[in-house]
């Protein structure tokens, strides 16, 4: 073979070896970004804070769902695109420690409150500008239970339900912000929830 002939043969080879590991790396290994629960994590939030960061998936039920390893929640398809970004950005911050006063200074933080949780995930949904405290809750939106998201509120704590899941500060399990799937008395709390939803 003619040297010209072996650098066309050689280059061709490697052109080939560079698509081939180029698709395979783009091609996605299944239950790897799902840590084997099947449902993959929600997308990373645009640059403001969650707005318009919809992942596709969804669920036909009517009220949101836990994914199967617990942790993060499946947005009812049925649900308006404010309440679906409400929850994926909730989502984002589940695990997340609990520290008094986190999420008030910038939504983006190393922990939260309580209110400070529910902040989060409100302004995920373009619902709320900036973050506000439990007490300040008491005041925000319009009285009662809404339809699809109410914040239960008093002076020293608030949560909020996104399309039938609680997400929290306390209760069963780790503590900071994480969905819970029991309930919790709201007999104490203030229900106020954003105009329309």
């Amino acid at each position: 073979m003619r040297a010209s002939a072996l650098g066309r043969t050689y280059a061709l080879s490697v052109f080939f070896l560079l698509a081939v590991a180029a698709a395979l790396s783009a091609t996605p290994v299944a239950g790897a970004a799902t840590g084997g629960a099947g449902v993959p994590p929600p997308a990373p939030a645009g640059p403001s804070g969650g707005i318009g960061a919809t992942p596709q998936l969804t669920t036909p039920m009517p009220t949101a769902q836990l994914s199967r390893d617990g942790k993060t929640a499946i947005a009812p398809q049925s649900a308006p695109a404010e309440v679906k970004n409400a929850i994926y950005a909730a989502n984002r911050i589940v695990g997340k420690p609990y520290r008094y006063g986190g999420g008030h200074r910038r939504f983006n933080d190393s922990g939260y409150d309580c209110s400070g949780s529910v902040s989060f995930a409100l302004r995920g949904g373009g619902l709320l500008k900036r973050p506000l405290h439990s007490t300040a809750f008491m005041s925000w939106g319009e009285t009662g239970r809404g339809q699809w998201i109410t914040v239960y509120t008093n002076p020293g704590h608030a949560y909020v339900m996104i399309a039938g899941l609680r997400f929290d500060t306390s209760g069963p399990g780790p503590r900071g912000p994480n969905w819970r799937k029991a309930a919790r008395s709201s007999r104490a709390f203030t229900a106020r929830h954003p105009v329309g939803f």
